[in-house]
């Protein structure tokens, strides 16, 4: 017999592998298959095993709820559901607009006495690359097994997942300090044009995966924020070379 299982507290390939052995190592389970992005497991068993046993066999990080099937017959004119969903996803993105908010309002108050557009571009951009690029090192091994579910290059080269917190701090160092800037931002827009490409790739296809700009110890949904946010860094790019 085989069920499917939600599990939400996974962030990346290593919880996916945690979880697929523990739950294979529990008596009567002969096959675990994990769906990262759909946060579901496919649990074979030669005979029944209660959900209570899976949950046990887990740890505390991760919790297992049986899944629920969709009612066919349940009324499809219910407007509440479509408010909800909205506020969920808006509560989810409540930490990545605050701190773009922060990042912004910081750049205004270094420069409102002596108010300067591209100085101000120049310190949101490198607040910006800093503050993202400080959530990304909070988990160096989790965070490329998340940013290569949605960016090509990290896809096709897995190197290059790991050394995007390294790049994000540089380029933040060089906004901030004035540091040939011309190449910061011709970076910014191959680093970022990558990036959205992919970003909008996974928004068309409508696949519901986690978004790891904020590295993996915040769990934000991939959603059309944070194609903006890349949008804003791109166009200040360009911006500044224009000038």
């Amino acid at each position: 017999m085989t069920h499917t299982y939600k599990i939400t507290g996974m962030t990346c390939g290593s919880c996916k592998a945690s979880v697929e052995k523990s739950l294979e190592s529990i008596d009567n389970v002969t096959n675990v298959e994990v769906n990262l992005e759909k946060g579901e497991a496919e649990v074979t068993m030669s005979s029944h095993v209660a959900t209570e046993t899976l949950k046990k066999a887990l740890s505390e990080k991760y919790t297992l709820s049986e899944k629920k099937e969709k009612n066919v017959f349940a009324s499809s004119s219910m407007s509440a559901m479509p408010m909800e969903e909205e506020k969920s996803k808006l509560q989810q993105l409540k930490p990545l607009l605050l701190i773009i908010f922060y990042i912004a309002t910081a750049s205004v108050l270094l420069h409102y006495k002596d108010w300067s557009w591209s100085a101000f571009m120049l310190d949101f951009m490198g607040l910006f690359y800093i503050v993202f690029s400080f959530f990304k090192m909070l988990d160096l091994k989790g965070f490329p097994e998340s940013f290569k579910m949605y960016d090509p290059l990290a896809k096709r080269v897995p190197a290059y997942g790991w050394v995007y917190p390294f790049i994000e701090t540089a380029l933040g160092l060089m906004f901030l300090m004035r540091f040939k800037v011309e190449i910061a931002l011709i970076i910014t827009l191959v680093v970022l044009g990558i990036t959205t490409v992919g970003v909008t790739k996974t928004l068309l296809d409508k696949k519901s995966i986690r978004c790891a700009c904020l590295g993996t110890a915040l769990k934000l949904p991939m959603t059309e924020a944070t194609f903006i946010e890349n949008a804003i860094m791109i166009v200040m790019a360009v911006l500044m070379l224009i000038n």
